[in-house]
């Protein structure tokens, strides 16, 4: 379910670039630069809600990263004797 709404977000921040560049691009007049503007601010946000949503998931424990960032810091403790 988590994975469906990631991925819907994802896709409404694409849709909603893609809006502003073809409002850049088709259109050079007033009107259009300010529906430029108001697509790229509600990407902006999106993606901002976007980050703080993964950043709760991940806090508390919803999701796992694996990534590269796992690999090189594993979650293993050290004592003071393995430390020498």
């Amino acid at each position: 379910m988590i994975k469906i709404i990631l991925i819907t977000v994802f896709l409404l921040i694409i849709f909603s670039l893609g809006s502003a560049l073809y409002h850049l691009v088709k259109h050079k007049e007033d009107a259009s630069s300010q529906r430029t503007a108001k697509a790229l601010t509600f990407r902006i946000g999106i993606s901002i809600v976007l980050f703080i949503f993964v950043i709760i998931l991940v806090a508390t424990g919803i999701i796992k990263p694996h990534g590269i960032g796992s690999r090189i810091h594993p979650q293993t403790q050290t004592t003071p004797e393995n430390s020498k």
